[in-house]
């Protein structure tokens, strides 16, 4: 059967391989929305299409926002037009992209009152849904975001920094854009030059922001700045020399996190906002450093608190966040397993195709 799945591919996020793997198992054919239009013989054998981050607009200028807004109504109408299955994965609370935010607006609008099922990775989505649209919620089906258990390679078995040295090994790990707070997350590690060592490993979204973080941590002994791609074959390298991951997310819209699951999956566990991901933990919570925040300041200083509390915990027991990242380990392996989610998702499309 073919359907649409967009994207089809990521080379910088397992998590499309991960969704879709299973369903070309189940004898779906994939195509990339780029092709919906390519025939009008293509157009009619496409009965379902499924999009991620579709509401997400160019902002670098107004021109160039409208231009991709319109180029996204056009396709919401030809889906609407051919009565095609429309499917929706809600990732954001709303668009990164805040600079024109009312084209993204608009389309998690539409998509919210255009889709026949809107998949949600975390249970606190449905209560957003429905700040958009009243019992949207309704619509929505609960999938956990798959693990990404062996997705990068093996846990490496080696040794990790010596214990005799008693510093906090942190580590920011993803794509560098301004929501995630980097700066914010420099200049708390500057306050603790002896204590923390904090590593950034990831491409920033432009030159302008890669020059920026870089001045801003230069000569700063106690920060390592990996500004670049990161290749997948090095990721449970970089992942098994920290101690825990730290993510200062925008509490505003984030709400899943791929990176949180890429960390339980490779036995780290987190410092980060209680965003859908952590609540969702329930009782295995426990075992992460989340945190809660209104505004900028309350930002910095809970995400303070939580590093002071991780160099208390880690003195006291050098071995504390080895024990936390199994326990997470074993908790996604079980309840966030790639396989079981491909089928829900697979019987969701017949169950929409029937």
């Amino acid at each position: 059967m073919n359907i649409i799945f967009n994207p089809p591919d990521n080379d910088e996020n397992k998590y499309i391989a991960n969704m879709v793997g299973p369903l070309r198992e189940e004898g779906f054919k994939i195509f990339a929305l780029d092709s919906f239009l390519s025939s009008l013989q293509h157009y009619r054998s496409i009965k379902l299409v499924h999009i991620n981050w579709f509401e997400n607009v160019d902002d670098s200028s107004f021109f160039i926002a409208l231009r991709s807004f319109m180029r996204k109504l056009v396709v919401l109408l030809a889906i609407k037009l051919g009565n095609k299955k429309l499917v929706w994965t809600m990732h954001n609370r709303t668009s990164h992209e805040t600079g024109l935010s009312f084209f993204s607006r608009t389309l998690m609008y539409l998509l919210i009152r255009g889709a026949d099922k809107i998949i949600v990775h975390s249970k606190v989505s449905k209560a957003v849904l429905n700040e958009y649209v009243k019992n949207a919620d309704r619509k929505a089906v609960y999938l956990p975001h798959p693990n990404f258990i062996g997705s990068y390679g093996p846990i490496p078995t080696v040794e990790r920094a010596d214990l005799e040295d008693k510093r906090l090994n942190l580590l920011f790990l993803g794509t560098i854009k301004p929501y995630k707070n980097i700066e914010l997350l420099i200049n708390i590690a500057k306050k603790f030059p002896s204590s923390v060592q904090l590593t950034i490993a990831g491409k920033p979204n432009s030159k302008n922001y890669y020059e920026k973080l870089h001045k801003l941590a230069q000569r700063e002994e106690n920060i390592h700045l990996a500004l670049r791609f990161i290749a997948d074959d090095e990721i449970p390298t970089i992942l098994s020399a920290s101690d825990l991951l730290v993510l200062p997310y925008d509490i505003k819209s984030s709400l899943n996190s791929g990176t949180v699951i890429l960390a339980f999956s490779y036995k780290k566990s987190v410092i980060c906002p209680i965003i859908g991901t952590i609540s969702d933990l329930e009782n295995e919570e426990k075992y992460v450093l989340g945190y809660l925040y209104n505004n900028v300041q309350e930002h910095e200083q809970s995400l303070m608190k939580s590093i002071e509390r991780a160099i208390e915990m880690k003195s006291s027991d050098p071995y504390i966040f080895d024990f936390f990242g199994n326990h997470l380990f074993d908790y996604v392996q079980k309840y966030y397993n790639k396989e079981l989610i491909g089928k829900h998702l697979s019987s969701i499309y017949k169950e929409l195709l029937s």
